[in-house]
């Protein structure tokens, strides 16, 4: 049996994940290609292994698939950052 506190929990728990809120994507979106857009000139050795298959490989820089990780990385790591600091559903 169930008690009563923790469905009370669960429920505002789904409620407030459930209810749409759009700015949190926006910002890792963002983050993500404003990474990709920098550090792709940035890094050392981008051309090193298979390549990444992007569209417009020039604006890119024709990056590898480990230098796209690395990229992707950094940005969910800045978009984690910029999430939890400016509090996005406070704010934005």
């Amino acid at each position: 049996m169930l008690s009563s506190n923790l469905l009370a929990v669960v429920e505002s728990a789904v409620a407030d994940t459930a209810s749409g809120n759009w700015q949190k994507p926006l910002v890792m979106f963002i983050s993500n290609i404003l990474a990709l857009l920098v550090l792709s000139r940035v890094i050392w050795h981008p051309h090193v292994g298979p390549k990444m298959p992007l569209p417009l490989p020039s604006l890119f820089n024709n990056l590898s698939v480990p230098a796209f990780l690395a990229c992707m990385s950094a940005g969910h790591l800045l978009g984690t950052f910029l999430i939890l600091t400016l509090s996005v559903d406070k704010y934005i």
